[in-house]
């Protein structure tokens, strides 16, 4: 991790040259869930591969650019498309834009992600709002020599999802009046979707979906001292007794017909941190 700091600072000073507001928040958008970045009032665009030490995003629907600018009056920085690790980059690689979000002056992570939905109470096109997570990757971005710059060497992962965040959001879709759960994620490295047996396991270990993402992003998050909102889009369901082979076209045309969802709790919890002081 010590080489990290001298990548970030080369990561910014780019970023810089093209947009110079301090971004209060930094929003990860997953697949699928590349349009809240249109609602953004741009102010600057920035292709992954024009950012110095930034891997490139292969991920199908992911446009791979930052977008900067404001969303409901706060100043953003959005990750159209993420990195994932199977895609053959590092957790410290898929995790670096976080560790920039922060240097450039964000105090907060809105993660999003398509995921199954194992719990038997969620449906296709559900929204969950991520109370916890269990990392199943086999990996942890945090491995190597600690940078106490960047963050402690032991970071409590106790409450890595802000509590407050969380009640606003579920808050919000109550008042919007579509179903949002709370809930545990359970991130595991892919690409293959997972048998009728992982399911069951992981199903019984406590999770009440299941992705490929996000978990590398909170950790990393919490060790630069960020709160985090996670938010989860159920585009198909994962029961192992009635399970059907996965269609990716349906998997992303359900991210696409919920994302007005995601899109109002963003924008509702964005309302409510332009509000802080």
């Amino acid at each position: 991790m010590l080489h990290l700091a001298a990548q970030i600072a080369d990561a910014v000073n780019h970023i810089r040259g093209q947009w110079s507001a301090a971004p209060r928040v930094g929003i990860v958008l997953g697949t699928g869930l590349g349009n809240l970045a249109r609602e953004i009032e741009c102010e600057a665009k920035l292709p992954y591969e024009s950012i110095p030490h930034f891997p490139r995003s292969t991920a199908i629907s992911h446009a791979g650019q930052l977008v900067c600018g404001k969303l409901a009056g706060v100043s953003v920085i959005a990750m159209e498309g993420r990195f994932h690790a199977y895609e053959g980059y590092s957790q410290q690689q898929l995790t670096f834009p976080v560790r920039v979000m922060k240097a450039l002056g964000a105090d907060t992570l809105i993660v999003s992600n398509a995921c199954g939905g194992m719990n038997p109470i969620y449906r296709r096109g559900d929204i969950m709002v991520i109370d916890d997570h269990i990392n199943l990757m086999g990996d942890n971005p945090l491995i190597g020599v600690n940078d106490d710059a960047l963050g402690p060497r032991f970071p409590d992962m106790s409450c890595p999802y802000d509590p407050q965040l969380i009640e606003c959001s579920l808050e919000i879709a109550r008042r919007e009046n579509f179903v949002a759960h709370r809930g545990v994620y359970v991130a595991v490295t892919g690409p293959n979707l997972e048998t009728r047996a992982e399911y069951r396991f992981l199903r019984t270990i406590g999770a009440d979906v299941v992705g490929m993402s996000t978990v590398p992003e909170t950790i990393v998050a919490v060790h630069a001292g960020l709160r985090v909102l996670g938010l989860s889009v159920i585009t198909d369901m994962c029961f192992p007794d009635a399970l059907e082979p996965a269609n990716i076209d349906m998997i992303l045309a359900a991210a696409a017909e919920s994302e007005p969802k995601l899109r109002a709790i963003v924008l509702g919890v964005l309302q409510k941190i332009a509000g802080e002081k």
